[in-house]
C-alpha cells in the first residue's frame, strides 16, 4: 500500500521539487547580479584612481584640457581618492592626497577664494568645489597641517555667505553665481555652495541658520511647476542634471522628501540622465548624490542606471572622456574625478554622503 501510494504521489513531489529549485535559482539570481556588479564597480574605481594618480602634476595639482592647473579638478580628484576610503598621509595615496590639498590651500586670496586666478572657469562655481574638499578632508590631515587647512576653510567659508548676501534680483535672493557680487543666481553654482556650507557645518563652522533657509528657498523657487523637477535659473524648465542638484540640495539642507524633492525623484526616474545630455558627468554626480539621499527605490534604480550607463564607456586607462561640447574643455580628470564620487557613494566614505 505504502508503495502504491509513493509510486501515485510521486509525478507531484517531482512538481514540487523542480518548481522549489526554480524559485531557488529565481531568488538567487538578484543576489548574484548584484554581486557581479558591485565587484565590476569596485576594478572600475581600483583603475580610475591609478589612471588619476598618474595624471598629477609634480606642483600636488591636477590640470584641465582647456585651462591648465585647476582648483576645482585638483580638488574633484582628491574627493574621489576619498570617496573610495584613501586618506590624506597613510595609505598608497596618502602624500598624493597631502600635495593635492596643500597646493589648493597654497592659493587662496586674501578675500578667501580659492582659485587660480589666471585659470578659472568662474570663481564662485570653483570656489564652492574647493570649499568643499576643504569642509571633507579638514578632520583627516597630518596634525602639521590641519590648522592650516582649518583657517583656509573658516575663510572660504565667510567667502561664500558674503557672496549670498550680496543684493539680488527678484527670485535670486539665497542663491550664487559665478561671480562674488553677482546680482543673480543659477541653481548649478548654487549646489556646491549648499553643499559646501552644510559639509562646514558638520565639522563646527559658524553656518548661520538663515543661510540654510535662504538657499533652500532658492532652490525651490528653480523648481518647474506641478513639482516636475529643476531648472537653471527660476522659470527654466528641468534638466536631468539640475533636478539632481535641486534634490540634492534639499536634503543635505534637511528639507528631505519635500513635495519638490519628491516630484523631481519621480521625473528624474522617468527621465533618466544620458551620455549625450549636456553636462552629463556633472549630472551623474548630482544625481547620484540626490536620489541616494533620497533612498528606497529611488537610489536603486538610479545606481543601477549609473552603473549601466557609466561602465561601458569608461577608457582602457580607466580615466572616462568626456565627448560633449559642454565638458570637454574641463577634460578627463574632470569626468574621471566625478563618475567615481557618483560611483562610490555607497561606499559611504565622504561625510557628505551620510543619510
Amino acid at each position: 500500500m505504502t508503495s502504491r501510494t509513493s509510486l501515485k504521489n510521486w509525478p507531484r513531489f517531482v512538481f514540487l521539487a523542480v518548481l522549489l529549485l526554480c524559485l531557488g535559482s529565481i531568488c538567487a539570481a538578484p543576489a548574484s547580479a548584484q554581486q557581479i556588479n558591485e565587484q565590476a564597480v569596485d576594478a572600475s574605481i581600483a583603475r580610475s584612481l591609478e589612471f588619476l594618480a598618474s595624471q598629477q602634476q609634480p606642483n600636488g595639482s591636477w590640470r584641465t584640457d582647456s585651462w591648465g592647473d585647476s582648483t576645482a579638478i585638483t580638488s574633484l580628484a582628491v574627493m574621489s581618492f576619498m570617496a573610495a576610503g584613501h586618506v590624506p598621509g597613510e595609505g598608497p595615496y596618502g602624500d598624493q592626497i597631502t600635495r593635492a590639498v596643500m597646493w589648493v590651500v597654497s592659493l587662496q586670496e586674501q578675500n578667501g577664494m580659492l582659485i587660480n586666478s589666471q585659470r578659472t572657469h568662474g570663481p564662485m562655481y570653483s570656489h564652492g568645489i574647493c570649499t568643499l574638499m576643504l569642509a571633507e578632508v579638514c578632520g583627516m590631515m597630518p596634525d602639521s597641517d590641519a590648522p592650516v587647512v582649518r583657517r583656509a576653510l573658516e575663510r572660504a567659508i565667510r567667502l561664500i555667505l558674503q557672496s549670498q548676501a550680496y543684493d539680488k534680483n527678484d527670485r535670486h535672493q539665497g542663491g550664487w553665481r559665478y561671480q562674488i557680487d553677482s546680482r543673480d543666481s543659477d541653481l548649478s553654482v548654487t549646489g556646491w555652495q549648499v553643499m559646501a556650507l552644510r559639509a562646514a557645518k558638520d565639522i563646527g563652522c559658524d553656518v548661520p541658520a538663515d543661510a540654510i533657509d535662504g538657499a533652500v528657498g532658492y532652490v525651490k523657487a528653480c523648481g518647474v511647476r506641478e513639482n516636475r523637477g529643476f531648472g537653471y535659473q527660476p522659470g527654466n524648465g528641468p534638466t536631468p542634471t539640475l533636478t539632481g542638484t535641486g534634490i540634492m540640495c534639499l536634503e543635505v539642507c534637511g528639507a528631505h522628501h519635500t513635495e519638490e524633492a519628491m516630484g523631481g525623484a519621480n521625473w528624474l526616474l522617468a527621465n533618466p540622465l544620458r551620455e549625450r545630455d549636456s553636462y552629463f558627468y556633472y549630472g551623474v554626480y548630482y544625481t547620484g548624490v540626490g536620489m541616494y539621499k533620497m533612498g528606497g527605490d529611488f537610489a536603486d534604480n538610479n545606481r543601477r542606471h549609473l552603473i549601466e550607463t557609466l561602465l561601458p564607456i569608461q577608457d582602457a586607462d580607466g580615466g572616462w572622456t568626456p565627448t560633449h561640447g559642454s565638458e570637454r574643455g574641463a577634460g578627463r580628470i574632470y569626468s574621471t574625478s566625478l563618475a567615481v564620487l557618483a560611483l562610490a557613494i555607497d561606499y559611504g566614505y565622504l561625510p557628505i554622503y551620510q543619510r
